[in-house]
């Protein structure tokens, strides 16, 4: 409902391969710590982003997407539905070129904000389940 099937290909395949993953720790139990790992199987640079700013699967963490000295292609957001809305005004401010919001987290006008902002977005998927259908 959130987002079309070319919408998805494009992010995962043709926007970029650095992913902001927001949320992201050095908890093992946490579905953001798989989702990455799957990410960097397939080829993604993903940039650990959560207020302990850790060192995750190797990559350098921050604490939040302004403190990334680089740019950013996607931002993958693993809050919770009421904090989301301000990662992803957040990630257009930062030009990152599509954001997206995991299962579960859900903000209509977050998704109309930066769809409008020309923004991609998908929201209420993984990426994790996505990018192996794409083969």
């Amino acid at each position: 409902m959130y987002a079309d099937d070319a919408t998805i290909r494009r992010i995962l395949t043709e926007l970029g391969d650095t992913w902001a993953v927001v949320g992201l720790s050095s908890n093992q139990n946490r579905p953001a710590y798989g989702v990455a790992r799957v990410l960097q199987r397939f080829g993604k640079r993903i940039v650990p982003v959560h207020p302990k700013a850790e060192t995750v699967h190797g990559e350098q963490g921050y604490a939040s997407l302004a403190d990334i000295p680089f740019d950013v292609d996607v931002v993958d957001v693993f809050v919770n539905s009421d904090l989301a809305a301000a990662v992803a005004d957040e990630a257009v401010a930062k030009g990152a070129r599509a954001v997206w919001f995991q299962l579960g987290v859900v903000d209509e006008a977050a998704y109309e904000r930066t769809r409008a902002a020309g923004t991609d977005m998908v929201m209420d998927r993984c990426p994790a389940i996505e990018i192996p259908r794409l083969n």
